[in-house]
């Protein structure tokens, strides 16, 4: 297959995810060539703000894989990852991602993730989220217990 077979691949399971009550969103997990897992939104009928597309088609690829890692993968999107997966992407190490449409293609179909891509670039106190920091004196704890851990898996 090739990456438009794949975008296409992508851009089917969204269309049939609708069809079935669900968002509009397909993602696939490639890795050779071959689809190794994909997955939809299941946002709404899981109840779960982080079942996005390739969220789950992420979490389905590291089963179907044995790892948590997914380096040596593409994450292919019907539709441009927003920051909560693009930060699932970073975190299972894909080689890179694909996607067909855009974030103004969503935000015209009433996705508007903007505020979503721009918080980052503001500062915190303009957050739309309060996020607060307070030491306990007792935070480094689970950091010392990890790093004494012999027989860890670093990730």
């Amino acid at each position: 297959m090739s990456a438009h077979d794949w975008l296409c691949e992508a851009v089917g399971l969204a269309e049939r995810n609708v069809a079935a009550g669900g968002g509009p969103f397909g993602a696939l997990v490639v890795r050779g060539g071959e689809v190794v897992a994909t997955g939809v939104n299941r946002v709404t009928p899981d109840l779960d703000p982080t079942a996005h597309a390739e969220v789950v088609a992420i979490r389905a690829a590291c089963r179907a894989l044995g790892d948590f890692k997914l380096t040596g993968c593409v994450l292919v999107s019907s539709c441009e990852p927003c920051p909560l997966c693009l930060s699932a992407a970073l975190w299972a190490r894909v080689d890179s991602v694909l996607y067909a449409a855009d974030r103004h293609d969503a935000e015209a179909a009433g996705f508007d993730d903007r505020v979503f891509y721009d918080v980052f670039g503001l500062p915190r106190e303009r957050w739309p989220l309060a996020v607060a920091h307070q030491r306990t004196g007792t935070e480094a704890g689970p950091f010392s217990a990890w790093q004494g851990k012999t027989d860890r898996t670093d990730y």
